[in-house]
């Protein structure tokens, strides 16, 4: 069986004797799919949501008589559709509002900047230079308004583009995530456009190591019940959410009242990336390719799938392309001190709230992997990184086969070619 794993662009494949694959779980494996495909094109699937919005007025209807608006869309770490998403929310928003003066604010969160030339490649020539953009900048105080308390007690901390505009809206798209539950919805808010105290305080290890903090929860989970009270308190009014498939095409979109949408749009999500668990002592995934596999922090999201699946003292190979290098410098001094992983993991867990680092809380994921499983990384163009991290590193698959099958020779294996997007269920 030749596997093919995403990798950056492109693939990296590799041979499997057929007896050895247990199981290749991916997104609608789970369940026979019953639901006719689609035949509308991306525009007519976001423009059937805009037009039937879920709790909620139209958002012509919430933009008339607006002076300003403000709408928050993705960063570069994200693979969100812009090119199709924001001309159809810009052209709903001047129906209502002709002469308001729009405001696309980049939610980036702690992650870098987004370069021009990454702004102009996720929206087009006509946005990039024809409208008003902003890129959100945690660090940035003067940006920043306090306007209150979380229920965690962290600060609440967000970018006064968000708050003082008169209409706020937000774009994303939805995919389960490793301890927010999903991303979209009020993900946008925070950690989207919060400072650097409110998103560390919502991040911290308690929260973390919390049971229900889990891809595919959202009942119980404390860092969840931070996020929607953020978005509440920045009067969040509307928004878009769509639902990427193979390609990372649009497959379904939802629009409206925050919550209500958002929830929606995760029930549906869950027909699809709810599969049944497989174990293996060997599990082979990957962050579906770029943009979720620019960096080695990112592609932690894959192993915690992965080690769902793994049997104890197993192998996780995780396939990642990292064109952005490690991606944190806290997450990569963290493991580079030579710290086992148990120390690391207790370190953590004894930090307060208050005392929470930039990137603990994926050091804190990845020292938990790392401390019941063998972590292979093929990553060709950042050996010296993982390697001085303490992982594993293969040049390619062949060579991460090979290097498993050292502890364990033909043992079974789970394939899991997009980690980040499946919740893993029992």
């Amino acid at each position: 069986m030749k596997i093919e794993v995403p990798y950056g662009d492109g693939t990296m494949a590799a041979d499997v004797p057929d007896w050895r694959v247990r199981g290749v779980l991916r997104a609608g494996s789970g369940k026979k799919w019953l639901k006719p495909k689609d035949e509308r094109s991306e525009e007519e699937i976001v423009k059937g949501a805009l037009k039937q919005p879920i709790g909620s007025l139209r958002l012509r209807e919430l933009a008339a008589g607006k002076r300003r608006v403000t709408i928050i869309t993705s960063d570069h770490t994200r693979p969100m559709p812009s090119g199709v998403t924001m001309p159809l929310l810009l052209e709903e928003v001047r129906r209502g509002a002709p002469n308001a003066e729009i405001t696309i604010l980049i939610a980036t969160g702690l992650h870098r900047a987004m370069t021009k030339e990454e702004i102009l490649l996720r929206f087009g020539e006509d946005i990039f230079r024809n409208e008003r953009i902003i890129v959100h900048d945690c660090h940035d105080e003067s940006t920043m308004r306090k306007i209150g308390i979380l229920p965690s007690g962290g600060e609440l901390i967000l970018s006064k583009y968000a708050l003082e505009t008169d209409l706020l809206v937000s774009e994303g798209f939805i995919e389960p995530h490793f301890f927010a539950g999903f991303s979209g919805g009020r993900k946008s808010v925070l950690p989207g456009v919060a400072g650097y105290n409110c998103v560390v305080a919502n991040h911290c290890s308690d929260f973390i190591a919390d049971p229900h903090a889990a891809s595919g929860v959202l009942e119980g989970n404390p860092v969840h019940r931070d996020m929607v009270y953020a978005a509440e308190q920045a009067g969040l009014a509307f928004i878009l959410n769509v639902i990427l498939g193979e390609g990372r095409v649009i497959t379904d979109a939802v629009a409206g009242e925050p919550g209500a949408a958002h929830a929606e749009g995760c029930r549906r999500l869950m027909e699809k990336a709810a599969v049944p668990r497989v174990r293996a002592p060997v599990v082979i995934t990957s962050n579906g390719g770029y943009p979720l596999d620019q960096n080695l922090y990112q592609l932690v999201k894959c192993m915690d799938t992965a080690e769902r699946c793994c049997t104890k003292g197993g192998t996780i190979i995780a396939v990642g392309e990292c064109r952005d290098g490690v991606g944190g410098e806290e997450f990569f001094r963290d493991f580079a001190k030579g710290g086992s992983p148990a120390e690391l993991m207790e370190l953590f867990l004894s930090r307060e709230q208050s005392q929470t680092k930039a990137d603990q809380w994926q050091s804190q994921i990845l020292a938990r992997i790392m401390r019941d499983y063998r972590v292979i990384v093929v990553a060709p163009l950042i050996e010296e990184e993982v390697r001085s991290m303490g992982l594993g590193f293969a040049p390619d698959l062949e060579k991460a086969l090979e290097m498993a099958d050292s502890i364990g020779p033909d043992e079974g294996i789970v394939f899991i070619p997009d980690g980040p997007g499946i919740v893993i269920v029992d």
